[in-house]
């Protein structure tokens, strides 16, 4: 389960941060999550919830933000929704896709702590 994984990352992470800032508690964290990240929104709020124990993220609440997938064309200058399984054809004149848009994202949106919120730098 690839979610663990993720949810250690994101702890990791923020623990570090929050040392680094001088906090001891952290009361939250928001993930943005893309529709073809291929995360498990359930699991990975299962598996931060135990990557938490004994960290400075104990008790903190997890919320995810869910980013669409989208593609572009760029010869018809059109852009759409990808859909799950996602279409990468360019539904007005059926060339393939350049590219995605977004819907892989997986990212630190936000991290409260000490009545404070902060946005995650990349």
């Amino acid at each position: 389960m690839h979610e663990m994984s993720i949810a250690l990352a994101v702890v990791g992470q923020v623990e570090e941060a929050a040392r680094a800032q001088g906090h001891d508690a952290v009361a939250s964290v928001t993930l943005r999550v893309g529709e073809l990240a291929g995360v498990v929104p359930n699991a990975l709020t299962f598996c931060f919830e135990l990557a938490c124990e004994g960290t400075a993220l104990a008790g903190a609440a997890l919320a995810t933000e869910h980013v669409p997938g989208r593609a572009h064309c760029p010869p018809c200058d059109h852009a759409w929704p990808t859909g799950t399984p996602p279409s990468l054809t360019c539904p007005r004149c059926g060339l393939a896709a350049a590219g995605l848009v977004s819907g892989r994202e997986l990212e630190i949106a936000r991290v409260s702590w000490s009545g404070a919120t902060v946005p995650e730098e990349g």
